[in-house]
């Protein structure tokens, strides 16, 4: 029994070092930290001003994504910045107490707040920003909730679109760690490599509708691993990177990756054109 709590506080670590995000946290009885319902890091630069009106030149308002245990604003304050001087109204909201809960419920917060900022700012679409799962549960907020035809672009930076090997490498004890899991963190084992969840998700079309896909990922990646697990099926509308294809010394992990230079200026090609960002484009390293 200790080596089952011991291979789940392990998992918990590396959904928790993924978030980097200052969590106040309280006790459960076993010890593990769980993230409180509410987010107190305030806003990112630049974000959540509801009085924001969309231009002719960028028409379509930003919302940014946070990961599994993160926040509205952790890890997300330079493309925040990098996004609103650009000339975008940018949004950011907190889901499914920090990310922890069911997927599904989280795409359901997603698409209401689509609406909330759509409604506000008049605009037809809106373009989404995510880090880890936050680069991925959009897509099921795409596929199965509407999302398709009021999404312009997807940008995910090291979206976990596969799931990651850290949490399926505890597949033989899953019967015991699994239930406890779930308690937990909902969402990390739907986020295990072809869990049910992801199997949904991924099964036909990887990315429907008219939506730009642009993957950002990294070799360093300790939690969605292997980290080519977040690329999506090839095709006009998708385009899959890697930070070290253009930039061989950036050592951004997961962790780092939302901040790092290269995923900043990527986001910010795909979003100041029509597509996904461009395969040729050169980022800032």
């Amino acid at each position: 029994m200790r080596s089952l709590r011991l291979a789940l506080g392990a998992l918990l670590a590396i959904a928790l070092i993924g978030s980097g995000a200052a969590l106040p946290a309280v006790a459960a009885a076993d010890g593990f930290p769980l993230p409180l319902p509410t987010s107190p890091a305030g806003d990112p630069p630049g974000a959540n001003d509801w009085n924001c009106q969309p231009t002719a030149q960028r028409p379509s308002p930003v919302i940014l994504v946070h990961g599994t245990f993160g926040d509205r604003k952790n890890l997300l304050e330079n493309l925040s910045k990098g996004i609103k001087a650009a000339g975008f109204c940018v949004f950011s909201l907190d889901y499914g107490n920090r990310g922890t809960g069911d997927i599904v419920a989280s795409a359901k917060t997603l698409k209401a707040y689509v609406a909330r900022v759509r409604t506000a700012t008049g605009a037809a679409k809106v373009s989404l920003v995510g880090h880890s799962q936050g680069g991925m549960m959009p897509r099921y907020y795409i596929k199965f909730l509407g999302g398709a035809t009021v999404v312009d672009d997807l940008v995910g930076i090291a979206p976990s679109n596969h799931g990651t090997d850290q949490i399926g490498q505890l597949a033989p004890l899953m019967g015991v760690v699994g239930p406890i899991l779930d308690l937990v963190c909902r969402a990390c084992s739907q986020q295990a490599t072809d869990s049910p969840f992801l199997q949904r998700l991924n099964a036909g079309d990887e990315t429907p509708g008219t939506v730009s896909y642009t993957q950002i990922t990294t070799r360093h990646d300790e939690v969605v691993v292997p980290h080519t697990s977040g690329y999506l099926a090839a095709g006009p509308r998708t385009t899959n990177l890697t930070l070290q294809n253009a930039c061989p010394r950036e050592l951004a992990e997961h962790v780092l990756i939302p901040l790092s230079r290269p995923a900043v200026s990527w986001t910010l090609d795909a979003l100041t054109h029509e597509g996904p960002a461009r395969s040729s484009y050169k980022p800032a390293c």
